[in-house]
């Protein structure tokens, strides 16, 4: 996203934060030790609530209850099997619904300014930060989320995934890409600052179909799950329509999906208006995030191929309220204007949709405030948390395994206070984490 100016104030917070939160993480991680321990003991759980979210379905069950064996849900419905010795969890008046999903996170940013953090932080101080950010977005309920680039900390990302796999820390399930691919001179390429100085890039050089293809190759020895793109430049507005450089053509993403496909993985890109956006739905990328606007032939492609858009209004109210001048507050709230109009149309035309906030640049773990912006913004609440559940789990190739309440499914359970179809805002209301079985937060 776009760059901030420095802010000591968030520095020294941040600051704070991580000694207290690095004492709060060596507490944790004796306690998740152990629970590591029991996990291959563990006696059945029940879980009991009030309510319980049938998403694919559409509808409230009352009461709810699920059956958990091992890592995955054995039963659900209003009541289940209570198995001899099975431990019950009573939740009360709450709604038991899947684990959310974060399509678009940066565990390696934090708030304050980003071309400065990369630049004055370490990658191992970085890669602290981002273990606690994980931290931060699981106890919010956000079980699995889709990290968009570590902005220059390389394959970092590669290093905190295993890490949540392996159980030493905690943290959702994800998917990550180490550095986004850019170009010489693009959207993440230090072009604030005195060239003389050789500032390092955020994202990794690939000018020609050659470089792309070398590159992906290099991220996927790295660990990389997927490669994210900057298909475009820095946004301006013109006329009322937004103006933006693409910086790839058709021809070199359709270079990167095949380069991709060949080991069956795939290819998301930063893009936020035309003709950018329309190349990279000619390639065939899985996702276009950001998405502020997009043609009628654009539109058409993404419905025809199931390219979902992702788009970020979190990020964008929080740059509008915390924007350095006014000028540029004027500008985001301009842009957030017209992001709204542009996301109802793109609703209107079917545009297939995944919430993913851009979290990182503000704070972790308060994201499921892209949800209630997706509503106000034209949303049905039930369309934002199928949005959110089924077609964030099959963008991160874990469709069938999470965003469901589902015996078979790996069992990542949230509860919520309230019912999320009748007031989206309880997503942001979570008292119980589950995560493969596994409790971290009651």
């Amino acid at each position: 996203m776009q760059f901030l100016p420095a802010c000591s104030k968030l520095r020294q917070m941040a600051k704070a934060a991580l000694v207290a939160l690095v004492l709060i993480g060596s507490t944790l991680a004796v306690r998740l030790a152990s629970a590591q321990e029991r996990a291959a003991k563990t006696e059945p759980i029940v879980l009991h609530a009030a309510r319980l979210l049938d998403i694919e379905n559409g509808r409230i069950i009352t009461p709810g209850e699920l059956l958990v064996e091992g890592e995955r849900i054995a039963e659900a419905g209003r009541t289940v099997t209570h198995p001899p010795g099975a431990q019950t969890i009573d939740l009360g008046d709450s709604t038991l619904m899947p684990g959310l999903i974060d399509a678009h996170i940066h565990l390696f940013l934090h708030p304050g300014a980003e071309d400065l953090q990369t630049v004055q932080e370490s990658v191992p101080q970085r890669t602290i930060l981002a273990l606690l950010a994980a931290r931060a977005d699981l106890i919010a309920g956000f079980t699995a989320e889709r990290d968009m680039g570590t902005e220059g900390a390389g394959s970092a990302d590669t290093a905190v995934r295993n890490a949540i796999n392996q159980g030493l820390v905690l943290g959702p399930r994800l998917r990550v890409s180490g550095n986004a691919v850019d170009i010489l001179g693009g959207h993440e390429d230090a072009i604030d600052y005195n060239p003389a100085q050789h500032v390092l890039s955020n994202a990794t050089y690939a000018n020609n179909v050659d470089q792309i293809v070398e590159v992906i190759r290099e991220q996927f020895k790295e660990g990389a799950d997927f490669i994210k793109m900057y298909e475009t430049g820095p946004d301006s507005i013109r006329d009322g329509k937004l103006s933006t450089p693409y910086q790839y053509t058709e021809a070199q993403l359709e270079a990167a999906v095949h380069e991709t496909a060949r080991v069956g993985k795939r290819v998301a890109v930063h893009a936020t208006s035309e003709p950018g956006t329309l190349y990279a739905a000619q390639a065939g990328v899985a996702s276009i995030d950001h998405a502020n606007e997009l043609s009628e032939e654009t539109m058409r492609l993404m419905r025809e191929k199931q390219i979902y858009a992702v788009p970020t209004f979190t990020i964008l109210e929080y740059f509008a309220e915390h924007a350095a001048t006014p000028e540029r507050g004027r500008f985001m709230h301009e842009l957030l204007s017209l992001k709204s109009r542009e996301f109802k149309k793109q609703l209107a035309a079917g545009v297939p949709m995944a919430v993913g906030s851009d979290v990182g640049p503000f704070p972790h773990g308060t994201q499921g405030r892209e949800l209630v912006l997706m509503v106000q913004n034209g949303m049905k609440p039930l369309e934002a948390l199928r949005a959110d559940l089924l077609n964030g789990a099959k963008l991160l190739g874990w469709g069938g395994q999470i965003g469901a309440l589902k015996p078979g499914y790996l069992a990542d359970v949230i509860a919520v206070a309230g019912d999320p179809l009748e007031d989206i805002a309880a997503v942001q209301k979570v008292s119980f984490v589950m995560k493969g079985g596994m409790v971290y937060k009651h």
